[in-house]
């Protein structure tokens, strides 16, 4: 099974964790990490620009990445997230395993413990 981390920078935590449990609640990913904190640096309308931002990492198969997509579309408050899609090219023993059986629909994945 083909592997994408996801990436994608959010404004804030908050906003971040609204797309990971929107992504776990829909079984489209297996994973979240919510790194807070980074700086970007870029260009926008024709100036370099930096931010603090929160890094979203998300686990999934590949064959996942458009709907995850929508989701990030739906939750995210910018106008044009940066979503990139990461090929893994290898994982421990076990979790490849682990994501595709947590990313099938069948199972349900509710609220925080």
């Amino acid at each position: 099974m083909e592997l994408f981390e996801v990436e994608v920078t959010c404004p804030d935590k908050d906003s971040a964790r609204a797309i990971a449990t929107a992504c776990l609640k829909a079984r489209l990913v297996a994973c979240a990490n919510i790194l807070p904190k980074v700086e970007s640096l870029f260009c926008w309308q024709g100036q370099i620009d930096s931010e603090t931002e929160t890094l979203l990492r998300l686990k999934t198969p590949a064959k996942h990445f458009d709907p995850v997509c929508e989701v990030i579309h739906r939750h995210h408050p910018y106008a044009l997230p940066a979503i990139v899609a990461l090929p893994v090219q290898a994982m421990g023993p076990g979790v490849a395993d682990w994501v595709a059986a947590e990313t099938q629909t069948a199972k349900t994945c509710e609220g925080s413990r």
